[in-house]
């Protein structure tokens, strides 16, 4: 059975760190694609949504994966980890997409749309990589990347 902590260690707040600095590269690669594709191009927001997304998880799996919960224990994990994470993904797809429309059809802009879903998913991704997605297990145990 698996305890928790309340205090950080100093590995939870650099892991932490790490975590934020991959999805703020999700946020603003996605954000200039984004950008690019609903103003530049004068595409709708749906389709430049998708656009951006698809390129920015792409990025922020490498960086969450082989940098902020890098573990060479996953690599014999690689298939489970990155299906947790593309069932996260999609998840969140539609989470995000929810929140962005919702806020564009009551005025706001996507523009502000995408800082308000991101504090949002700052949280919420984090437990979920942290604790499912990238899990490292050994010998039917599992173990926390942040505790290896």
């Amino acid at each position: 059975m698996r305890t928790f902590r309340l205090r950080a260690t100093r590995h939870d707040v650099v892991q932490f760190a790490e975590y934020f600095i991959g999805g703020a590269s999700y946020f603003w690669i996605g954000y200039i694609v984004f950008a690019a594709c609903y103003s530049g191009f004068g595409w709708s927001w749906l389709p430049a949504k998708m656009v951006a997304d698809v390129i920015g998880w792409t990025v922020n799996y490498f960086l969450q994966r082989y940098w902020a919960f890098n573990n060479p224990r996953l690599r014999q994990h690689e298939g489970a980890t990155a299906s947790k994470y593309a069932l996260l993904t999609a998840v969140n797809f539609g989470l995000d997409y929810l929140i962005i429309w919702g806020l564009k059809t009551i005025g706001i802009s996507p523009y502000v749309g995408f800082f308000i879903s991101a504090g949002f998913f700052t949280v919420w991704n984090y437990i979920w990589y942290r604790f499912w997605v990238f899990i490292a297990r050994q010998g039917g145990a599992i173990k926390e990347v942040a505790k290896l």
